[in-house]
């Protein structure tokens, strides 16, 4: 029968074992003397030891319930009820007071109940409560075990004296100051434990410290030590720099007096030369552009490298350039087993750059893949970059000569670097032409990249932007070609 519709059961001390499944109830107890609070008290601890709560809450429990006992001791009707809340999550122990009338409970009692366990107050019209719950914790059992465990304990009642209670309390109190004492050396052991961390992690911090000192000590003379390198380096460069320029200069004069006075004794109006004279002379004007073209080139690299060579864009007709590159490399051409394929007549993209190192770029590319080809093709492409914006140009120059092997592809972008072997004989280099070709390259804002297989051929890529548009941002290709 609910509390809030109906007189409470008999008074008296005897649980009388509810058998309606609502509202999960167990057994109830009439509260109507000082003995009934104290058999609540008892009845309280063993329901809470029944659902396996630790000591401390099944103390906390009790006196609760002893204080909110006494509270409403003399209520009409008062009646405690013991039940299980198995829909709750965790499942929770649930003791209801319900009484008729009578003043409301006290506010320190409520207060101090507060303290140990969850409470709340229902006053009603004419039927109050007041309902304790206790969350429970216990693992692997269900809410039938624990129903069952909570017959079994509250089946006899639990009468009790106000010496038992007081004896109990006692107990409780024992085992709270003896628990109490046992945490508190835990405790001091802990400081202890701590207080020894403490001192080691001070002295490992301490030590650290000299050791990062000492460190720091060593990385700043490093410091030192790699910045005067530094600074050797940049004179070394450029006094390399300023060797490059000068000594080019100092050649360019008697090189042009060589090719001039061999131009002048091929000339018509010349004496006449014998054909042996005229081989010699021949090639006399031969080596003098041969040594004119690499000591402009050397000026060259070294007016770039110093920041001196001058950009000067401008349109460029690519269908000329194709074709004057053409006319010059295949007459220098010394074999006739290899065809150099270039771009037609037909429309090319369009361009602004400095036509002048365009034409030096391709001219040292497509040179070098003639040098080291003997027979097959070298073919010079060009198409939008794809993999850009459309206003970057792709030139690709492939040929089918001896390639590079995997090994010296790390090392034939270095200046003066020539990769050894017997395709060699015969062909005399100074290892600038890719050097010179990407630094030329990447003056223009372009990026030159090269893969080659040794046996099957190679394959160089420049990639120049419109100089005349806004330059487009070129992903890094992590890729690097090398001259052979």
């Amino acid at each position: 029968m609910p509390a809030d519709t109906a007189e409470p059961g008999p008074r008296g001390g005897a649980l009388r074992h509810d058998r309606s499944p609502d509202a999960g109830r167990v057994a109830s107890l009439g509260l109507a003397t000082p003995q009934d609070v104290f058999g609540l008290r008892r009845s309280a601890q063993q329901a809470a030891a029944a659902v396996a709560l630790d000591h401390q809450d099944q103390v906390r429990l009790a006196t609760a319930l002893s204080e909110l006992g006494r509270d409403r001791l003399g209520c009409r009707g008062l009646e405690v009820a013991f039940g299980l809340d198995a829909a709750a999550q965790p499942m929770a122990l649930v003791i209801t007071f319900v009484w008729i009338g009578g003043p409301p409970p006290a506010r320190d009692t409520l207060d101090l109940a507060a303290k140990l366990v969850r409470v709340d107050h229902e006053a009603g019209a004419t039927v109050s409560r007041i309902v304790v719950t206790q969350p429970l914790t216990a693992q692997g059992l269900t809410a039938a075990d624990l129903r069952a465990r909570l017959v079994k304990v509250l089946a006899g009642g639990a009468r009790s004296t106000e010496a038992d209670d007081l004896r109990a309390q006692t107990r409780d109190l024992v085992a709270a100051l003896e628990e109490t004492r046992a945490q508190r050396e835990e405790l001091l052991h802990l400081n202890e434990e701590l207080e020894e961390t403490n001192r080691g992690v001070l002295a490992l911090y301490s030590e650290l410290t000299q050791e990062l000192e000492t460190t720091n000590s060593g990385v700043l003379a490093l410091h030192s030590e790699l910045e005067d390198k530094r600074h050797q380096l940049l004179a070394a460069s450029e006094a390399k720099t300023r060797f490059w320029t000068n000594i080019s200069h100092e050649l360019r004069t008697p090189v042009n007096s060589v090719v001039g006075l061999s131009a002048l004794l091929l000339a018509t109006g010349s004496p006449p030369l014998t054909e042996e004279q005229r081989e010699q002379v021949d090639l006399i004007a031969s080596s003098g552009h041969t040594l004119l073209s690499l000591v402009n080139d050397l000026l060259d690299v070294a007016k770039a490298e110093a920041g001196h060579l001058d950009i000067h864009p401008q349109p460029v007709d690519l269908r000329l350039l194709f074709a004057h590159l053409g006319s010059l490399l295949m007459s220098s051409a010394d074999h006739d087993q290899v065809t150099l394929v270039t771009p037609g007549l037909e429309e090319q993209p369009a361009l602004v750059t400095d036509e002048t190192l365009l034409i030096r770029i391709l001219r040292n590319l497509l040179s070098n893949a003639l040098k080291f080809t003997e027979r097959g093709e070298v073919r010079l492409d060009v198409a939008v970059d794809p993999e850009l914006s459309p206003h970057a140009v792709l030139f690709t120059v492939t040929d089918t000569g001896v390639g590079i092997p995997a090994d010296e592809l790390g090392r034939v972008f270095e200046a003066f670097y020539q990769v050894r072997g017997p395709h060699q004989r015969g062909r005399p280099g100074t290892g600038l032409g890719l050097p010179y070709a990407r630094t030329l390259t990447e003056l223009l804002g372009g990026s030159l990249t090269l893969t080659s297989t040794a046996g099957v051929g190679t394959r160089v890529q420049v990639r120049l932007p419109d100089l005349g548009r806004e330059p487009a941002k070129e992903p890094d290709t992590g890729g690097s070609g090398h001259d052979r």
